[in-house]
């Protein structure tokens, strides 16, 4: 299923022993533009700091009832690492997280999950590894930060981020959510990670390698319309490219 960040933004935080608080942003990598975290807003309790959920705790997403199911006890997620709301997350914070929980590290291997191009849930399977493997040096980012980022075609402005849509299967970012309207007022239209050529975090600018022309006569995206894998090949299709889907490309 591909949920937008901004439905799953608000959504109940259930853990195996009650609420929690709410999702309040997300936190990604920018290489393979995986959901790396929820960041959860507690209400009050565990003041002062970010509480933070790996997908690895998510076992369920509820869209009628707007609500997270978390495999975690209150207990375990106040006894976890502790981070202050001002602070980054750094690379020491991780490791002591991942060791923490138990979770196989998602730097330790060459797919979107270290190990495995999806989240292994099987936890026979979360020994042996290796927390000093980083083949890739990872930068965590906010989506909540990059909402609102300019959009660059390889020939100027196109629009800017409006939006996130995650795959709840793997919590990779399959699409941004194009605002156009100073340019074509009306339309929005959805890019893949795949397509972008270069991210500038100084001037708050994302690069695709697509023309303008190319990007206006694209398929549109309806505003909350459910993104059937029909309209997702002819959107790859339109563009001449291999969907996310085709096995080749199931590591990014």
């Amino acid at each position: 299923m591909l949920i937008k960040a901004k439905h799953l933004k608000g959504y109940r935080l259930n853990s195996t022993d009650g609420t929690i608080g709410s999702a309040r942003e997300f936190y990604f990598d920018d290489q393979y533009w995986s959901i790396r975290y929820l960041v959860a807003r507690t209400a009050g309790w565990l003041s002062g700091r970010q509480v933070l959920l790996s997908p690895y705790s998510v076992i369920g997403i509820d869209p009628i009832d707007e609500t997270v199911s978390l495999s975690l006890t209150k207990q375990q997620i106040e006894n976890s690492p502790s981070i202050d709301d001002d602070e980054p997350v750094s690379r020491q914070f991780e490791e002591s997280y991942y060791n923490y929980y138990g979770y196989p590290p998602y730097w330790g291997g060459p797919y979107i999950w270290g190990s495995y191009p999806y989240l292994e849930r099987d936890s026979a399977k979360w020994s042996g590894w290796d927390m000093s493997q980083a083949p890739w040096n990872r930068h965590l980012r906010s989506t909540q930060e990059v909402t609102g980022y300019h959009i660059l075609a390889s020939d100027g402005e196109i629009g800017h981020v409006e939006d996130f849509v995650i795959d709840e299967e793997t919590w990779a970012i399959r699409y941004l959510v194009v605002a156009t309207t100073d340019f074509w007022p009306g339309k929005k239209i959805l890019v893949s990670p795949q397509w972008v050529e270069s991210i500038n975090w100084e001037t708050r600018e994302v690069v695709i390698d697509l023309s303008r022309e190319r990007i206006k006569n694209a398929p549109a995206y309806v505003d909350d319309a459910v993104i059937t894998r029909d309209y997702e090949s002819g959107l790859y299709g339109y563009y001449d490219r291999d969907g996310y889907w085709v096995p080749d490309l199931v590591r990014a």
